[in-house]
């Protein structure tokens, strides 16, 4: 054959070119937006505007709206590694799985085969490679589970349904309410999906749209526009810390090490903030101008709804003066445990013992 013998040799003729994705950041796009009131919130957008204006969009973030959440909890690679994620997500058969056109899967054995059917077109591949990401989207205590099953799959529908795979499975058994979506990392075009910042933030942006579709009050912003400094942690990295809390572990994460020890090379005066965080705050200083310029416009209007508005950004601001990123939590607990350590040595100082101890009795 022209190709040579090997299978993989064809393969590798009419196998798709993956090109590198090139994007720009989706937070500073959407802040843009929001408070210039272009794009999607361009006065008069009508029925073409993706997403609600921006008066609404403001008034769920300062009435603290619950705030979805979308993330991507790992990679599987080849059919054991999937098909050992299908039964955690289907609880070894107790959950339901459904896949993209509805039908429920309770079999075990069904599951696996998918897993292996998801893994085939890869054996070609000298290394392991992705068979499926694996998603999840959780919603606050309280949200209607049902819910959150029927806006994770309408979700699903619009972002990958076309091209890719999925499988999902609602879970209760937190206070929160969560679907595992597994979608098949190879495509029905050859395309791979390997969803990057700017498509989870697109992720998030349709999973509240379903959401709210649905009576549910939430919205999909960047924290900083909420004056949120800090960012969530991976989902290992927070099963090892729960671990720790727990009393299984006592080996502290290196990731908690290496905070502390520049958190007390700060607090010593041997370092300083990293760059990032200078960044962060010189960035919520420019939102707060666009939320006080905001607030102003508002409480010029005539419109009762406005200046009731106006009254809720002032009230917003006033409690977020700054904002707290992850270094500077770990440097405010660095300070308190250096003070503590300092009132510990002055009391237990033999001046101080001396001095609180009282005088020996003495016989005449």
């Amino acid at each position: 054959m022209p190709f040579g013998e090997r299978e993989d040799e064809l393969w590798g003729v009419l196998k798709p070119v993956f090109r590198p994705r090139v994007f720009g950041d989706p937070n500073l796009a959407y802040a843009k937006h929001l408070f210039d009131q272009t794009g999607p919130y361009r006065a008069g957008g009508g029925a073409a505007a993706t997403r609600a204006d921006a008066r609404a969009v403001l008034a769920r973030v300062v009435r603290r709206a619950p705030e979805v959440l979308v993330k991507v909890t790992g990679r599987k690679k080849g059919a054991e590694h999937l098909g050992a994620h299908l039964a955690y997500i289907g609880r070894h058969g107790e959950v339901a799985v459904e896949t993209r056109d509805g039908e429920v899967i309770a079999d075990k054995g069904e599951l696996q085969q998918i897993a292996q059917e998801w893994s085939e077109p890869l054996y070609w591949r000298e290394r392991a490679t992705v068979s499926a990401v694996a998603m999840v989207f959780s919603m606050p205590e309280g949200t209607d589970a049902e819910t959150v099953r029927q806006a994770a799959r309408e979700t699903a529908d619009r972002m990958v349904g076309d091209n890719h795979d999925y499988l999902m499975a609602l879970h209760t058994d937190t206070p929160r309410p969560h679907v595992h979506l597994t979608v098949q990392a190879e495509g029905l075009d050859g395309r791979r999906f390997d969803p990057r910042r700017e498509d989870l933030f697109r992720f998030r942006e349709v999973f509240a749209e379903a959401l709210r579709s649905r009576g549910v009050e939430c919205e999909a912003t960047p924290r900083w526009t909420r004056g949120q400094g800090r960012a969530g942690t991976s989902m290992a990295l927070a099963q090892m810390r729960e671990k720790i809390r727990q009393g299984v572990s006592r080996q502290p994460t290196e990731a908690d090490m290496r905070q502390a020890r520049e958190a007390l090379a700060i607090a010593a005066g041997k370092a300083t903030s990293p760059e990032f965080v200078v960044r962060a705050k010189e960035r919520w200083v420019a939102t707060r101008q666009k939320y006080e310029q905001a607030a102003e416009k508002f409480e010029r209007s005539q419109d009762p709804r406005d200046q009731a508005l106006a009254k809720e950004l002032r009230s917003f601001l006033k409690d977020r003066t700054t904002i707290e990123t992850v270094p500077d939590r770990v440097l405010k607990d660095a300070l308190e445990r250096v003070q503590r350590a300092r009132v510990q040595k002055r009391d237990n100082s033999p001046e101080r013992q001396s001095s609180g101890r009282s005088p020996p009795d003495r016989k005449r």
